[in-house]
């Protein structure tokens, strides 16, 4: 049974958003001062990428951690109610992540935990940009 009434629940979902996160709102800054150019959030793309670099036709997917079923990570957990529902949802993302690799596109991934615990995390997040911009290029 929820804890929260229908309108608590309603307003919470609301506050969820898929696009301009934090983390994806830092990348696109540190990959714009760095010189790149980047469309985000393009739909003509598989997968909807956060951010897509067609000079070097590479994405980037910035993954919430419960909506991709994080693993080992403390902001994943499977809801107590309609856990069917639930777990059925995060396998069919986790697939359709799986799916996105196999695109000939050069692509990479992290999850919006990666830098959660500041100071501490930006420096591993920013640890974590250079080992993506290494893969890509």
């Amino acid at each position: 049974m929820d804890t929260l009434s229908a309108e608590q629940r309603s307003l919470n979902m609301a506050k969820i958003h898929s696009k301009d996160t934090k983390p994806e709102v830092f990348l696109r800054s540190a990959l714009h001062k760095a010189g790149f150019r980047f469309r985000k959030n393009d739909k003509r793309y598989l997968g909807t990428p956060d951010i897509f670099l067609p000079h070097y036709n590479a994405v980037i997917f910035i993954h919430g951690c419960f909506w991709h079923g994080h693993k080992n990570c403390r902001l994943f957990r499977l809801p107590k109610t309609n856990v069917e529902y639930w777990k059925n949802k995060i396998e069919r993302n986790m697939a359709r992540d799986r799916m996105l690799n196999n695109r000939k596109t050069k692509k990479a991934k992290t999850f919006k935990s990666d830098r959660r615990n500041f100071p501490v995390a930006w420096r591993r997040f920013d640890r974590k940009l250079q080992g993506i911009l290494e893969f890509l290029f």
